[in-house]
This record gives structure tokens, sequence and C-alpha cells, in this order.
């Protein structure tokens, strides 16, 4: 299913994405690796044993583009322009390695740009961890605004 055309969107609705994700430590490992990024927190099982978590973290800025991924078949899948930013990123609680997570975007604000041609979206992405007892609460892990330049239907072609 391609994305929303910027015609579609309805600011207030909220988009819950169906697939999830459950986050290993080979996908928090190659993460770190691609962006050089070695905080002990992330990689090194005995430092982050001994620090109020008890156990490494995934790396935030993953947990983000992977919220990010998920959310594009519901939202921008081949009706994107441009992503403009991501604004107002807060990482509420940690994520560890086996945590499922899941995703949903709200729709905060649209418009159309200054030609006509294309519209502005902004977006509330929100991030779960999922509980492994059903009767729990979801965690919130992740959010931020989302702002993109999308393309009105009638200028796709």
């Amino acid at each position: 299913m391609p994305g929303l055309y910027y015609e579609e969107f309805e600011v207030g609705e909220t988009i819950e994405h169906e697939r999830r994700r459950t986050i290993s430590e080979s996908d928090n490992q190659r993460f770190c690796d691609m962006t050089m990024n070695q905080q002990p927190l992330h990689l090194d099982e005995a430092f982050a044993a001994d620090t109020q978590f008890g156990e490494r973290l995934v790396n935030g800025i993953y947990t983000m583009a992977l919220a990010v991924g998920i959310s594009i078949p519901e939202t921008t899948d081949g009706t994107i322009v441009a992503n403009l930013s991501y604004d107002e990123v807060s990482h509420p609680n940690p994520v560890f390695h086996g945590d499922t997570i899941r995703v949903q975007s709200t729709v905060t604000d649209k418009r159309e740009t200054s030609d006509g041609d294309r519209g502005i979206v902004t977006m509330h992405v929100e991030v779960f961890a999922l509980p492994e007892d059903p009767d729990d609460d979801e965690t919130l892990v992740c959010e931020f605004e989302r702002t993109v330049l999308s393309l009105k239907r009638e200028n796709a072609e």
C-alpha cells in the first residue's frame, strides 16, 4: 500500500502502524558500528551492569530511525518529496535487547506550500515497548515530531 498524499492526511488522525520489531543485540551492535558510536552503555555488558539500568541499552538514535522506517508504509511511501525535520525528540524510557516496539503517528498539522503544488505535514510519532505480559501497559520509549514535504495527488505524475 502506498503512503498518503497531502490531501489524505487528516489533522488529529492517529495512524497505528502494523509492523513491529523485536530489537536484537546484533541490531544494536551493527547500528553502533555503522555510526561509529562506541558508547559503552550500548556495547559493554560489564560497564552497563554497573549502571542504574543494569544492562546494555539500545542506541536511542537507532530506536528513532527504526520508528521512522516502521511508519513509512502507511504515511510517506512513494508520496514524499523530503523529510524536512525531526524535532522535540525525547527518550523517556530505555529500550533493551529483546524489546519489541510498535509505533503510531498522529497528524498534528498540515499546510500547503506557498506555490500550492505540495503540502507540509507534521506528525507526532510515538514509540512503545510492548510488555511481556499482555495485561501490563506499554512503555513509551521515544517520541518526536516528524515534518515532511508531501506530494499532492494531482501533482504526483
